[in-house]
């Protein structure tokens, strides 16, 4: 056995076991790549077609006998997903869409182009077909889009004994479910019943005795992001949808709102990083570049007005060159000091911590807290510029223009977004320019500016 192949008994996937996955697919070796990857989960099987380049995928996909089912259709990350379904034989696609519950199946088909959404669609039963584009007729990102079709209801005046011979009785019942949703004669949720309290009651318990306080509704057309806090804020394991007239038209999981606030999360982070929402190590380098170059030549612009605070004081640089290798100092610190303030306050909007009712009190903490910072770091290095460069007013410089910088970076990073979200735009898309800009133009205008006046 081979050092790698040992590796590979003693853990589920780890590198030793991808690169012994890419040896059998180099090697044509079926029964090897079939042993190395059938004890596999989906997730993991996703992870080992996204780590190999495209070529060893193709391969893999042709040598592969294992099952390609809709859960390892459904892992796979979206920027491969329509190559990998295009490079599968169209009954292979068919039988693993049929698996999947109809939530699942839109969610791979929001991410194909036009030809592969068609080979997708025509593999589904009619009833599962027209179920799904319906769904797909909901806004992009709406409770629609998100939700399943299969529900379990129940009708408001039955008794536990009735829904459990009911369950017991129905031909299909979706793979997961977690309530039983009371509906009136009209098909209007009104309220659900866990599948716990219904197996711990007596038969002849009434089941609208059994609802549960959280009972929430949506509806089709609201955003998936709205859907996410509601999940989050009121703890829920599933929310009925229903549509304008309030009729029941599907069941949002918490596996699938949960999904949405990770998707939040990893957007948010993309935007403040200028890459684009859909950035993904997957990418191919013109795609990679179509993400990246338009933040970079704004940033360009940005930067150029850091450039211009500086050309004005070229006489004192010229005059008091240590200047020029203390700029980069208040700069930077006020940079990672507004990097830290925006991160907080963009996942405070996102997650509603941040409102009007408290900004005034986040806004004066942030103050109290650049105020605190910039003193701390004034010590500091006030203290080493002056011992460096043996002039007590160079350090006093440096240290005035921290704590003016340290202020700045700390309400900039969250005023900028506060400022963003109340005109309608995206905080986390914009901010990061906007207050780095803040930042090193403040910090060198406060630094020169104050060297100028104490110094010459």
């Amino acid at each position: 056995m081979t050092e790698i192949e040992a590796a590979v008994e003693e853990v589920e996937l780890d590198e030793a076991r991808v690169e012994a996955i890419r040896e059998a697919v180099d090697a044509r070796d079926r029964d090897r790549i079939r042993d190395l990857v059938e004890p596999l989960h989906a997730a993991d099987i996703a992870d080992v077609l996204e780590q190999i380049d495209p070529a060893e995928r193709r391969a893999f996909l042709q040598l592969y006998e294992g099952e390609i089912d809709g859960d390892l259709l459904s892992e796979i990350d979206e920027s491969i997903r329509e190559e990998i379904i295009e490079a599968l034989p169209a009954e292979v696609v068919a039988e693993a869409v049929r698996d999947l519950d109809t939530d699942d199946v839109v969610d791979i088909l929001e991410d194909l182009e036009a030809p592969a959404q068609g080979r997708i669609l025509q593999a589904l039963d009619i009833a599962d077909r027209v179920a799904v584009e319906q769904a797909m007729a909901y806004p992009e990102g709406s409770a629609g889009r998100l939700m399943q079709r299969e529900v379990v209801v129940a009708p408001e005046h039955w008794t536990v004994g009735e829904a459990i011979d009911h369950l017991r009785a129905a031909e299909y019942l979706p793979d997961q479910f977690y309530h039983v949703i009371l509906v009136d004669p009209r098909m209007k949720p009104q309220g659900y019943v866990t599948l716990g309290r219904i197996l711990s009651a007596l038969r002849t318990k009434p089941l609208r005795d059994l609802t549960e306080d959280s009972f929430r509704t949506v509806e089709a057309t609201e955003e998936e992001s709205e859907v996410a806090y509601i999940f989050n804020q009121y703890h829920l394991i599933s929310c009925p949808v229903t549509d304008a007239d309030g009729r029941l038209v599907g069941v949002i999981t918490i596996d699938d709102a949960m999904n949405v606030l990770d998707e939040e999360h990893e957007e948010d982070m993309l935007r403040l990083a200028g890459v684009g929402e859909e950035a993904s190590v997957l990418d191919g380098p013109l795609a990679t570049v179509r993400q990246r170059l338009p933040w970079l030549v704004i940033n360009l612009f940005t930067a150029s007005l850091s450039a211009f605070v500086i050309s004005r004081f070229e006489a004192t640089i010229t005059a008091i060159v240590a200047l020029a290798a203390l700029m980069p100092i208040v700069a930077s610190t006020g940079g990672i000091a507004g990097t830290q303030s925006l991160a907080v306050a963009v996942r405070a909007l996102a997650t509603r911590d941040l409102t009007s009712a408290n900004a005034r009190r986040v806004v004066l903490r942030e103050l109290s807290a650049g105020a605190l910072n910039g003193m701390a770091l004034a010590a500091i290095l006030g203290l080493a510029g002056g011992l460096i460069f043996a002039d007590p007013w160079i350090g006093a410089v440096l240290a005035m223009a921290m704590i003016v910088n340290q202020i700045v970076a700390a309400l900039g990073g969250v005023l900028v977004p506060l400022t963003l979200e109340r005109m309608g735009l995206d905080p986390a898309l914009a901010s990061g320019t906007f207050v780095t800009t803040l930042t090193d133009v403040m910090g060198f205008l406060a630094f020169l500016g104050l060297a100028t006046l104490v110094l010459l």
